[in-house]
Order: structure tokens, then C-alpha cells, then sequence
């Protein structure tokens, strides 16, 4: 009898587990999403180091459901706004919020 219960309850756990996924992280609807805001993220950022006129590793970005939030820090407004441009011109960004603060 034991055995059937332990039974039971794992193959109740397991269905939960499948019929859910590991969604609603962060406010997000599923697995997916935050895969590939990961992607977004990543990319963001590679786009970021490898151009010579943003300072790239001074700069935060963050993904969720495709909104891009630039945080950190840069040398001058066209830098600000050249970071902004790369992010939106990246596939997969919704909308890209721009929280750079120029720093004299």
C-alpha cells in the first residue's frame, strides 16, 4: 500500500510538472519566452563590446518578453543613443527602454 501511494503521488507530480513546464519566471508566460530573452540579452551585449563606440562592458542589459532596458553608464549622448540603435536593431527586441546616464 505504500508503494501504490509513493507511486500515486510521483505520477501526480510528474503530470503537474509537465502540464505547467518551468514557466512564470520573472512574469513570464513560459519557458520559451525566457530562453529567449537570454538570446536577446546575449546578443545585445555582443553587438555592444564589439562596436568601438559604446562602452560596452559599462552597460547593463537586461530582457523581459522582449522589452530591452539599457542601464549603466556612457561617455556622451551620441554613445547613449548608439547603444539604443543597437538594441533595437536587434532580432527579436520589442522595445527598448534607455536608462543610460551620461557621465561627464
Amino acid at each position: 500500500m505504500k508503494h501504490a501511494r509513493a507511486l500515486a503521488f510521483a505520477v501526480l507530480t510528474g503530470l503537474t510538472l509537465v502540464s505547467t513546464g518551468c514557466a512564470v519566471m520573472r512574469g513570464q508566460t513560459d519557458a520559451g519566452t525566457y530562453v529567449d530573452d537570454r538570446t536577446i540579452t546575449a546578443a545585445v551585449k555582443a553587438k555592444l563590446i564589439e562596436d568601438k563606440t559604446t562602452g560596452g562592458l559599462s552597460i547593463n542589459v537586461d530582457t523581459l518578453n522582449g522589452a530591452v532596458a539599457l542601464s549603466g553608464f556612457a561617455k556622451s549622448s551620441a554613445e547613449k543613443q548608439q547603444a539604443e540603435n543597437i538594441a533595437r536593431s536587434t532580432r527579436g527586441v520589442r522595445e527598448v527602454r534607455n536608462n543610460l546616464v551620461v557621465r561627464p
